[in-house]
């Protein structure tokens, strides 16, 4: 993906902050207490959050007590990120790219990228994450990754029909991958990342998660995600109407999105 359609598709969120907020999966306890017994955490510590959205991993950092300062390209993101962390003196939110904002010599103990590090520039973002992190520094890499289990039902098996009818040939259809499969990927930051030698070796953690949708809430949650905002308006919108009324219909109106929450952490290479 180049520079800037990775920035443009990273930024397609910034139009429905308000609904990415209430819709989007958040990240258990135990992936946060993990990453504390791993890289030493504490009140003393200084984090560096990118891209950190609307604040959801962000609140998880501030109750740890540490000093958070989240960055976040899309303004209006970062807006309900500022309001959702009012109450929180030890987070600040600032409007810029990782890539393209002032560390101004600042340095972190820990560098966190909650679903957000696959829209940074490789190219500058590796190299950058170990400038900004002290030495001994700590890189972690959070995410959720939408998987199925075997004989459930599953919403793109039932509305692959609908997804050929209105994006015909897409190449991003398909059905989400297997948990077991997604579980024995333990090695290694997940494509495609590749810090070369600039951060050491990972610690790969799974939890598994699940949502629970009606059709209207599943139309919502898929239109937070880049792989629907990306498609043109006349298209999306009858394309999730349409799969709203299937869940309905032939659903039951009760579908479940399960997740492997993952956990990837390597310390800075020195």
């Amino acid at each position: 993906m180049a520079g800037a359609e990775r920035r443009h598709l990273g930024r397609v969120f910034n139009e429905v902050p308000e609904l990415y907020d209430r819709v989007r999966p958040t990240y258990p306890d135990e992936l946060f207490a993990d990453l504390v017994a791993i890289t030493g955490l504490a009140e003393r510590s200084a984090v560096l959050e990118v891209g950190c959205g609307t604040g959801q991993a962000t609140q998880s950092l501030a109750a740890l007590g540490c000093s958070v300062t989240a960055v976040e390209p899309g303004s209006d993101m970062a807006a309900l990120a500022r309001q959702r962390l009012a109450a929180s003196p030890n987070v600040v939110v600032e409007t810029c790219s990782f890539e393209e904002g002032d560390d101004r010599g600042r340095r972190f103990h820990v560098l966190v990228a909650a679903a957000s590090w696959h829209w940074v520039d490789p190219s500058i973002g590796w190299r950058r994450a170990r400038r900004v992190l002290h030495a001994g520094g700590w890189m972690a890499l959070i995410g959720n990754v939408v998987v199925r289990r075997p004989g459930e039902p599953e919403v793109y098996a039932e509305t692959a029909d609908l997804h050929e009818r209105f994006s015909p040939g897409n190449p991003d259809w398909g059905h989400p991958p297997l948990e077991d499969e997604v579980r024995a990927t333990d090695e290694g930051w997940g494509p495609p990342n590749d810090p070369g030698t600039l951060v050491g070796p990972t610690i790969v953690r799974w939890y598994p998660t699940v949502q629970w949708f009606n059709g209207a809430g599943f139309a919502d949650l898929l239109r937070s995600t880049s792989l629907y905002r990306r498609l043109d308006r006349d298209v999306r919108e009858p394309l999730l109407d349409a799969i709203a009324e299937r869940i309905r219909t032939r659903m039951g109106d009760r579908v479940a999105r399960r997740y492997l929450s993952v956990l990837r952490v390597g310390q800075r290479a020195d």
